[in-house]
């Protein structure tokens, strides 16, 4: 078998193959103690991660060199000269979802749009290819439906799989006239300090967030720069990014049971109940309302 499971903690780990050479696997340490998951991968896959909570320690050579994932963030791993397990150390209550595809698979997906796909390049189809970056406001509402799938077990493939190819798309999207790999606005690090530093004040102040001018020059970067940059970085407007942001918090708090539709709509901005539940409605198709009786 291609992909082994090995002696790992009861519950920890729940896999679905929803292709031939395609599988999700979703990773919930819920217990009170730290877990070491152990799984063959061989080299002829790619792995996507995504941790949703807590964090998680990746070993590699027999620990000689780990990697660390934190909460909100991804990391992608491909090495075609040699198989690389995963050997994971996750936190107590942490949460991680792992797409694995096989190259084979995954170039069929791509195949018309290869150049722009760093991995996928004529020059670096035999060299390995590590990167990580942060979970979208839109990744992370994918990743959560996965996570909190309780839908009928008959439709879990086909849920899966949409699912699987949303995920994948959300990763690779950019911009039509972004060159990712030659823009200079990337290469200068402070400037994207300033922009993840503007993500960061958007979402510590989302129920009063600065405007576009203020929160330029709280940042120090010119409003253009800011604008372009935070679309360059994050893939959409700073408040757009802002808008999926809030609506995924409010998500989050409604399932949670722990605050009525009121509560939510304030903490998350909105001094209206109808505004809220019009923007929730815009932004998931249904109201709070039946999006809280939908859970039960």
């Amino acid at each position: 078998m291609e992909i082994e499971l090995k002696n790992n903690a009861p519950g920890i780990l729940e896999e679905t193959q929803i292709e031939d050479g395609f599988f999700i696997l979703k990773f919930q340490n819920e217990t009170n103690d730290n877990q070491r998951v152990v799984r063959e991968i061989n080299s002829s896959y790619i792995q996507f991660h995504y941790c949703i909570k807590g964090a998680v320690k990746f070993n590699f050579n027999n620990g000689s060199y780990a990697l660390n994932l934190s909460e909100e963030n991804s990391l992608l791993l491909y090495n075609p000269q040699r198989d690389l397990p995963m050997n994971l150390e996750m936190e107590r209550d942490s949460w991680l979802i792992t797409i694995l595809i096989s190259i084979k698979k995954f170039h069929s997906l791509f195949s018309k749009e290869a150049d722009y796909i760093p991995f996928l390049g004529e020059g670096n189809r035999d060299k390995k290819y590590y990167t990580d970056g942060s979970i979208s406001p839109s990744m992370a509402v994918v990743l959560n439906q996965i996570m909190n799938y309780s839908l009928h077990p008959s439709i879990k493939l086909l849920y899966f799989k949409g699912k699987a190819y949303e995920l994948l798309s959300l990763y690779f999207n950019r911009p039509e006239d972004a060159d990712i790999e030659q823009c200079p606005f990337l290469v200068d690090e402070e400037n994207v300090l300033k922009i993840k530093k503007a993500k960061e004040i958007i979402i510590n102040r989302m129920a009063e967030p600065p405007t576009l001018q203020e929160l330029s020059g709280e940042i120090g970067l010119p409003l253009k720069k800011l604008k372009d940059g935070f679309k360059q970085i994050y893939g959409e407007p700073v408040y757009a990014f802002l808008f999926d942001y809030k609506m995924e918090v409010a998500r989050q708090l409604l399932a949670s049971g722990t605050h009525n539709v009121n509560e939510v709509g304030l903490k998350v901005g909105y001094s209206t109940a109808s505004h809220f539940i019009a923007a929730f409605k815009k932004k998931y198709g249904t109201t709070p309302k039946k999006y809280v009786m939908s859970l039960n």
